[in-house]
């Protein structure tokens, strides 16, 4: 109902954009977690709580968990009990990785999101990252073209928004321009609780679980994928007729 009612103009005299939205995590998600850019981040971290909290190491690796158990990302952690600079702690962790070094094209992920049928979605990048470490994922990666636009984790603002809250999703949907349209957005992410969250919000979703990881006991999400290429079979209504 929502989406026909905004079936008219949008406010400039054009017709309104009513396509579907694809969200796509980046980390982990369209590079495999093979690449192990996850671990070289999650030592980063430790380092970074380790020095600047002045914590044996042992009890930095611990906080560090706990803070992305409990906030979805470390640095919201840190930011509210330890009033860190997020840019600082972005340019020590996040921009500090080889990734130049790690993360290639991949010409099955690029054929994947070509034929996707863009007349009836919009393709959109929704990370936990900040904006300069997903701008430059995505340029490694030689995807930008796909790709409409990209919510981010602002570390500028306070305080801090970010996946799996519910704020996040809005925002998300707010910059995409599919406010209140819960069930126009698809998502795939790599997350449990970001996937369980999106399930519960009423996004239709996919959680990638890769070959070699656990699965989890119980689903995220009505869909569980182990690859990318196998959105093809679970949403065969976003690519086009005639994709292999």
């Amino acid at each position: 109902m929502a989406a026909q009612e905004t079936n008219t103009t949008n406010g400039t005299g054009q017709p309104a954009d009513n396509r579907l939205v694809f969200f796509f995590d980046i980390d982990n998600c369209l590079y495999p977690k093979s690449a192990k850019v996850h671990d070289l981040m999650a030592d980063l971290i430790d380092q970074y709580f380790a020095r600047h909290l002045n914590l044996p190491w042992e009890d930095a690796v611990r906080l560090h968990k706990e803070y992305y158990q409990n906030y979805g990302l470390a640095i919201e952690g840190l930011v509210r009990h330890h009033q860190i600079d997020p840019l600082e702690y972005n340019a020590k962790v996040d921009d500090a990785l080889p990734l130049d070094n790690i993360i290639k094209p991949s010409d099955a992920l690029k054929k994947l999101l070509a034929d996707i049928d863009k007349s009836k979605v919009k393709l959109w990048l929704f990370t936990n990252a900040y904006i300069n470490h997903a701008k430059r994922v995505v340029k490694l990666l030689q995807v930008e073209e796909f790709f409409e636009g990209i919510t981010f984790c602002d570390y500028s603002q306070t305080p801090l928004v970010c996946k799996p809250h519910e704020d996040m999703f809005r925002k998300a949907m707010r910059e995409a321009g599919v406010v209140e349209r819960w069930g126009d957005c698809y998502f795939v992410d790599d997350s449990y609780s970001n996937c369980k969250k999106a399930q519960e919000l009423g996004w239709t979703t996919a959680h990638l679980v890769e070959e070699g990881v656990t699965p989890p006991k119980t689903p995220a999400s009505k869909y569980q994928i182990s690859t990318l290429q196998e959105l093809r079979t679970v949403f065969p209504e976003l690519f086009k007729k005639d994709a292999e």
